[in-house]
């Protein structure tokens, strides 16, 4: 059954104690916190109106990307350090334990946040965590992004773009890669975009998560992956993850952002994932 809610979201701010972290609240009812890196609480709205028809839903913008303003612009976002924003926003709300969805890097903070803070976790959902350093091949593709945060760092944005995707193998139509990317640029996305090749992409893809404590902690596991992402770098280093775990992958509809191109499907996969079912 899927479900739109009526109900506005109600936007503030927490002070950190290096940032200033906007989020959102949605609806009434179980807690669940959408999270994403680099993308940021606009790409979850959707979703999120959806999920608020009978839960609280949060959802945030990541340090230093658009809203979520950051004291030190030069300092790196790990997921630790975003996982230390999750965790005092869920206890600002007084909402834990909460279920948290992340996808790509909200994954990986999302998993952080599970190891740092089990007792503000029931169950996280970690969508296409980009964890590349469980896979054999994994200093090739740390090579690789040497070379796509070099390039976009030198001003050439949509070849660092095109290197990206041909790394996480996503194919995209040229014309809908000119949309994206080429032309004139908006410049908060390109200020996010910046933020993400220098400061948050290596610390995410390098993060090694703690196996042991997850398997064993208290909080549920599911790691996620797109009907649409076979083949994807996500796909891979998502199915690394459930083969370290001893868990089978959950898949929901769609690819990489399934959630955004498709919330009612999501939506729905999400609500029977939620339920254990």
């Amino acid at each position: 059954m899927n479900h739109t809610s009526t109900v506005p979201a109600a936007v503030e701010t927490l002070r950190v104690p290096d940032a200033l972290l906007h989020y959102e609240v949605r609806g009434q009812g179980p807690v669940v916190v959408l999270v994403g890196a680099p993308m940021d609480a606009r790409s979850f709205a959707r979703l999120a109106d959806r999920l608020a028809a009978d839960h609280t839903v949060l959802t945030t913008d990541p340090r230093g990307i658009n809203r979520s303003v950051v004291d030190d612009p030069d300092r790196d976002s790990t997921p630790q350090l975003r996982a230390e924003d999750l965790a005092r926003l869920v206890a600002h709300l007084e909402a834990g334990p909460a279920v948290v969805l992340g996808s790509s890097g909200g994954a990986v903070s999302a998993l952080a946040l599970v190891q740092a803070h089990p007792e503000l976790v029931h169950t996280v959902i970690a969508h296409e965590p980009p964890l590349i350093e469980l896979l054999d091949d994994r200093e090739q593709l740390l090579a690789q992004t040497e070379d796509i945060v070099a390039t976009h760092l030198s001003g050439d944005v949509t070849g660092s773009w095109r290197k990206f995707l041909a790394q996480a193998n996503i194919a995209m139509p040229e014309a809908v890669f000119e949309v994206m990317f080429g032309g004139d640029r908006d410049p908060q996305q390109a200020a996010d975009e910046l933020h993400w090749f220098a400061h948050e992409m290596r610390p995410t893809i390098r993060w090694k998560p703690d196996i042991a404590a997850l398997r064993d902690g208290p909080t549920r596991i599911v790691v996620g992956i797109g009907e649409e992402s076979r083949g994807q770098l996500c796909d891979r280093t998502s199915t690394a993850l459930t083969v370290a775990l001893g868990i089978e992958p959950t898949m929901f509809p769609g690819d990489h952002i399934g959630f955004a191109e498709d919330p009612d499907a999501f939506d729905t996969r999400l609500r029977a994932v939620i339920e254990g079912n």
